[in-house]
């Protein structure tokens, strides 16, 4: 109870506005699997084709880029706690649009998938300017570990409790034996939870961006480095939401097998992944990337060299560690180069959120087309099997270009203000 209450206090150390958008986040957080792994997990039950599921997600990521410029825009009129709220609303509605369809057609499934684009083009847009705004150099390891501690706990959590309950409706036929009656349960669940922290978001003092412009096509070369970061980190995102559920869906059972899958390992690598945020320095940054880098290639590794339930379970297990260690260590060197960059250039920062957004989609474009191409000039086996391995060695790139951008951070640094220069965490007397 001591360290407990030790770790509040010094939580409560930290600006207003970073605790609220924290807490905000942490509610959210509760969505975010059901998104990623259960609407995968429903296309996949109710289509029986990998294709389709990577068809909804190039439609999702599609919606966001072109809703981060809408944003922009929306941003010159409306304050932004409305903006951030309507995109977590706009995700269950966007589920529901989903559950509604009486057969999943190509139009149903494309016109969900940009309605979720739309949805995170809203939150994420949002998210990572509060994130830069709130935070600062000095203290964003610990920003980003409290927050991948709350997301990977819930990425246990969550899907176990969901999974065993859509499992239940064959087991023990509730609701008549119809698991999609579960998942629109599962639906409601999710729309009370972001009215939940839209309402949280409206206790922050947050401020716009500047009213200025924020479309550019000419950037500083350091820039240019962070945008292929960002390409390579793209590569990646559409396997990460979309293999779990269809490796668990061909290789392992049903959705309770799934929400099981999630939990091995999960709650250690939570707390595991706050002590890093907790005790680590900017310095340690590269060392998290290449930690984390590596083990996505061990997973894809095993899912490749086995290709049966074990094979699963060590991806599962890895890509709980890999994910938020290579998240830790990419948004803090991100907001580095923002910082960095948006003074040399004198522009609105939010024009370095909107134009890396198009970044991530080539990536994510030509990921879940690399998968595509696998599954139709190959099988679909083919593509499931050795799909991640690929990634995962291109992902390998990301490590050279994560220190040279670092390298061209520290050589700007005389242009950062001085508001901006990184600062040591704040110390609570006893630590």
């Amino acid at each position: 109870m001591n360290k407990l209450w030790h770790e509040y206090r010094h939580f409560n150390s930290y600006p207003r506005d970073m605790r609220i958008l924290l807490l905000t986040n942490l509610i959210y957080a509760f969505v975010l699997p059901v998104i990623d792994v259960f609407v995968s997990a429903y296309v996949m039950r109710n289509s029986h084709d990998v294709k389709m599921v990577v068809i909804y997600q190039l439609a999702v990521y599609t919606g966001i880029p072109f809703t981060f410029l809408i944003n922009g825009f929306l941003l010159q009129h409306i304050n932004i706690k409305r903006v951030y709220s309507a995109g977590m609303l706009l995700s269950g509605v966007s589920m529901a649009v989903m559950m509604g369809l009486g057969q999943l057609s190509m139009t149903g499934i494309g016109t969900a998938g940009l309605m979720m684009g739309m949805s995170f083009g809203l939150f994420w847009a949002n998210r990572d300017f509060l994130a830069l705004s709130t935070t600062n150099d000095g203290n964003r390891n610990y920003y980003y570990g409290v927050e991948t501690f709350f997301y990977t706990n819930t990425y246990v959590v969550v899907p176990a409790i969901i999974g065993w309950f859509i499992a239940g409706t064959d087991l023990r036929g509730w609701f008549g034996g119809d698991p999609n009656t579960a998942y629109r349960i599962v639906t409601g669940c999710v729309f009370i939870l972001t009215v939940f922290s839209s309402i949280v978001v409206h206790r922050g003092q947050f401020e716009n961006p500047p009213d200025s412009e924020f479309v550019f096509f000419r950037y500083h070369w350091l820039w240019n480095r962070m945008q292929l970061l960002a390409i390579l980190k793209g590569l990646a995102q559409g396997y990460i939401v979309t293999a779990p559920a269809m490796l668990v869906m061909r290789l392992v059972g049903q959705e309770g097998a799934l929400g099981t899958i999630q939990a091995v390992g999960g709650i250690f690598s939570a707390f595991l992944l706050y002590w890093i945020g907790r005790t680590t320095k900017p310095a340690d940054r590269i060392i998290i990337f290449t930690i984390g880098l590596t083990f996505f290639v061990l997973g894809g590794l095993a899912n490749a060299v086995f290709f049966n339930a074990a094979g699963v379970l060590l991806f599962m297990i890895c890509l709980l560690l890999s994910r938020p260690l290579h998240d830790i260590a990419y948004f803090p060197i991100q907001m580095q180069v923002i910082d960095t960059v948006s003074a040399i250039e004198k522009r609105n920062k939010f024009a370095y959120i909107f134009n890396q957004e198009f970044g991530f989609f080539i990536g994510r474009f030509a990921g879940c087309g690399l998968f595509i191409l696998l599954a139709s000039s190959v099988s679909d086996t083919f593509a499931l099997r050795y799909a991640l391995l690929i990634i995962g060695v291109l992902q390998l790139l990301s490590i050279w270009m994560a220190k040279r951008v670092l390298i061209g951070c520290t050589a700007s640094e005389s242009y950062l203000p001085d508001q901006l220069v990184p600062v040591p965490m704040p110390v609570l007397v006893g630590e």
